[in-house]
């Protein structure tokens, strides 16, 4: 669940910022201009195809080579990206808004230490870029690295107070070094700085989740259902949701949530587990054997068994 988060945070918070982008070059040939016009209007295929097709003439342009880069990038063609990336390297050092995408590539095929390079590289050129610091964060997060992952998360929070993704963040690498209670000061902390109109569910799941662990499953059915509320397409949050009703010993309530989610996710096998867990408790014994016979046939295709947990969050940085 982590993993596939990060992929969707990632390419959520980790593009590059398309004003930079149109800033250099501004005297470039039209078919650049034509290509960032595409790109910003969400036409990735023509943008790719119009500066392919000026590429054929002009291969030695940093500029194309590196905008290319960038579109695929935002298609989420890893490797094509980096390779254009390394190509208009021979001609020009990337910018920090480059070294970004390129981080953000390595992010998409789970190389995470490459990552961590290129994002620490934005960092040393753009020190005061609180978004770098918690790109960075993330990254070190994923690789285990969880007191780096708190050091790069505090220096986004010492250039932006009240970052609400790092303080969140924050209180998941705390977690990971059993700094309960620090993690969920951070955690609240994340929920309070949104006022009175939140639009981030991931405290809100955060904090439920280490309630249910806390066996506080009553505490954390309210935070959960407002995470369902901000976010009704995610299972993760139908999931926790349903685990806290059947620790209220709520079964009717935990099916409902574990049937959304199942619907969310279908090739989850876990989900499929736990909703016939559910049914069998209410000897519904036809359709838990139908939920197991499921999830079996997914663990034997090697479908995924962690939960997806997807996010776009707001931010007044892409």
């Amino acid at each position: 669940m982590v993993q596939k988060m990060l992929r969707l945070q990632f390419v959520g918070l980790a593009l590059v910022s398309l004003n930079a982008i149109q800033a250099r070059g501004q005297g470039a040939a039209n078919p650049l201009a034509e290509a960032r016009d595409y790109l910003a209007a969400g036409r990735l295929a023509k943008s790719e195809s119009t500066l392919r097709t000026y590429l054929s003439e002009h291969p030695d342009s940093a500029d194309a080579h590196f905008l290319l880069g960038y579109t695929l990038f935002r298609e989420k063609k890893a490797t094509e990206s980096l390779a254009e990336y390394t190509a208009g390297a021979k001609f020009r050092r990337p910018a920090a808004q480059d070294f970004e995408a390129i981080a953000s590539d390595y992010v998409l095929l789970d190389d995470f230490t490459d990552a961590d390079k290129w994002f620490t590289e934005v960092t040393v050129e753009k020190p005061q870029d609180e978004h770098a610091w918690y790109l960075l964060g993330r990254t070190k997060y994923k690789e285990g690295r969880h007191e780096e992952a708190v050091a790069s998360f505090e220096h986004a929070l010492a250039l932006r107070p009240k970052y609400v993704e790092a303080e969140d963040n924050l209180g998941l690498a705390l977690r990971e070094l059993n700094r309960q209670d620090q993690a969920r000061e951070a955690f609240q902390k994340a929920i309070e700085w949104q006022g009175d109109t939140p639009v981030n569910p991931q405290p809100f799941l955060n904090l439920g989740s280490m309630l249910i662990e806390e066996e506080q499953a009553a505490k954390a059915v309210p935070l959960l259902q407002k995470a369902a509320g901000l976010a009704p397409e995610n299972p993760a949050i139908h999931e926790r949701l349903g685990a806290a009703y059947v620790a209220e010993n709520d079964l009717s309530k935990a099916q409902g949530e574990l049937q959304a989610a199942v619907k969310l996710a279908p090739d989850t096998s876990a989900l499929h587990f736990k909703l016939g867990e559910i049914y069998r408790k209410q000897k519904m014994r036809e359709l838990a054997q139908q939920e197991f016979a499921i999830c079996a046939k997914l663990n034997s295709t090697h479908s995924s068994r962690d939960t997806p947990n997807p996010f776009q969050p707001h931010a007044d940085k892409p």
